[in-house]
């Protein structure tokens, strides 16, 4: 009992926070719940960014769901990427069960069903609404970096921006950035290289095959407009809730590219459109990435360096990224240093190789005299894990075994009917989900091309009629005859003087 005592106090003292709190669970002391020791979630430290890690089955995306709910409650809007398509339910009530009462009464959270606003999104022409970007949006450093290019490469993409900026080519999406490619590698080559200098046929090959790997992902319904905005991902519900955006995409396990494309155009985008905010009473916009190696799996050493840089800089913006994966090690070290909350459930010990993995995990909680981490780690149940983060003075809090809250919405997907409903009567829908194909790079020089091989076909025509001279005096038969006459004369004569006539001279000269 002194045991608990003495627990309770230290959790109290670890997570008694200034500022709008939240209750999210309670300890958990040798097995047992003690219900003294509530663990709430601060929100001044939400930009402080985050990892949910656990093996399969263990509750990640239940405490995802949760922490969803709480920040909405609290007018903070949130972006779900949900890659195995199960946070859709957030939209509509949860049903009580036996599970979620008994867990309600040793919380001692009331529970009570709740549908949050939800806003459904998609990236490749699903159900929801359609994100898109366009290329000039990305720029030719992300862009060189998102398709792997060396300096030679990045800086002739960078070339051809700078041409289509100098001639009015908008460069909206992948086939305006092919054609332009095409272009300068040929019918274009001699007039960019007095301009902008020499142009390498390798690099524009190169160039030109990356992006059809990046197309042959998907791409082509990302790239264009109408380019998403922004705001949009902030908005409050009109209840003063925050809007839950939930981004669908359930098939980009296969598609890792294209993934890790999307995520660092948003954080980018982000990151340049919002102001300093300095420290806030709570965030203004938290992400959260569900199976997040897949952002890490393909990505490059220039792409996660950019990420880093992204990542350590935006938490000034008030906007707080949370990563949810299997291993702790699936996340670069350099970004795992920055996350300042940490939900580990259970991991799952049957190799040589897990049992590293989890001494490396249990190496980076704070040391706590009331828990054998290691152990542990293995044993934690389903909706319990293990809690630390940090406090307004960026100190972190006592690590806590926590029973976690259940989600209020419902834990299932919606129907196909559900969803429709939900798209139907979505106001970004409507602004999004018309396909627009402005006059671009593509089109322009299309038609500059078109007009060029007319005026070639043209100019062959003409060129290929004899030249019609107007008659002159030696142009009448009757003077050429004579001309014919006088020159054959005047031959003979010099071949007979040279004594190269063929025939006798006397009969040469009584001819003549």
């Amino acid at each position: 009992m002194a045991n608990q005592s003495a627990f309770a106090e230290a959790v109290n003292t670890g997570y008694s926070f200034k500022g709008e709190k939240v209750k999210i669970g309670v300890g958990i002391l040798d097995g047992e719940v003690v219900p003294d020791a509530a663990v709430y979630l601060p929100l001044k430290t939400m930009n402080r960014h985050g990892l949910i890690a656990g093996a399969t089955g263990t509750g990640k995306t239940k405490t995802l769901q949760v922490l969803s709910e709480c920040l909405s409650d609290n007018s903070v809007p949130v972006l779900l990427m949900d890659i195995k398509g199960d946070l859709s339910g957030i939209a509509a009530a949860g049903v009580a069960n036996d599970k979620i009462n008994e867990r309600a009464a040793k919380t001692g959270v009331q529970w009570v069903p709740e549908a949050y606003p939800a806003e459904l999104m998609t990236l490749n022409g699903g159900k929801g609404v359609q994100l898109r970007a366009t290329v000039s949006e990305f720029g030719p450093v992300l862009l060189s970096k998102i398709l792997g290019l060396n300096d030679t490469q990045g800086g002739l993409v960078s070339l051809i921006f700078k041409y289509c900026d100098d001639n009015l080519l908008p460069l909206l999406d992948l086939k305006d950035f092919i054609k332009v490619l095409q272009y300068i590698g040929a019918e274009g080559k001699a007039e960019i290289e007095k301009t902008y200098g020499k142009i390498s046929t390798t690099s524009t090959g190169t160039i030109l095959r990356k992006v059809i790997e990046l197309q042959q992902q998907g791409a082509d319904i990302f790239f264009g407009e109408k380019s998403f905005e922004m705001d949009d991902l902030m908005r409050i519900s009109d209840d003063g809730r925050g809007m839950i955006n939930i981004l669908r995409v359930t098939d980009m396990q296969d598609k890792p590219k294209l993934f890790s494309t999307f995520m660092l155009q948003l954080l980018a985008e982000l990151y340049a459109g919002s102001p300093e905010e300095g420290d806030l009473d709570k965030p203004k916009l938290v992400l959260f990435i569900d199976e997040a190696h897949l952002i890490f799996q393909e990505a490059s050493d220039a792409l996660l360096q950019q990420l880093e840089t992204v990542i350590k800089l935006i938490r000034s913006k008030g906007i707080g990224i949370f990563f949810c994966t299997q291993n702790p090690q699936d996340i670069p070290a350099s970004i795992l240093g920055q996350l300042g909350m940490k939900i580990q459930h259970a991991l799952r010990a049957f190799t040589a190789a897990d049992r590293k993995t989890i001494k490396q995990a249990a190496e980076n909680f704070p040391e706590t005299p009331f828990y054998d981490i290691d152990a542990l780690l293995t044993q934690l149940g389903i909706g319990e894990a293990l809690v630390t983060m940090l406090n307004e003075k960026g100190i972190p809090t006592p690590l806590v075994h926590t029973m976690l809250c259940s989600p209020r919405s419902r834990m299932d997907v919606l129907t196909d009917a559900e969803i429709d409903a939900s798209v139907a009567k979505s106001k970004l829908a409507s602004k999004y989900n018309q396909v627009i194909d402005s006059e671009s790079a593509y089109e322009i020089l299309t038609a500059k091309l078109e007009v060029a091989s007319e005026h070639i076909a043209e100019t062959e025509k003409t060129s290929s009629k004899p030249a019609e001279k107007a008659e002159s005096f030696f142009d009448n038969p009757v003077v050429k005859q004579a001309g014919r006459t006088a020159a054959a004369i005047i031959t003979r004569s010099l071949l007979g003087a040279l004594g190269l006539g063929g025939r006798s001279s006397g009969r040469s000269r009584r001819s003549y």
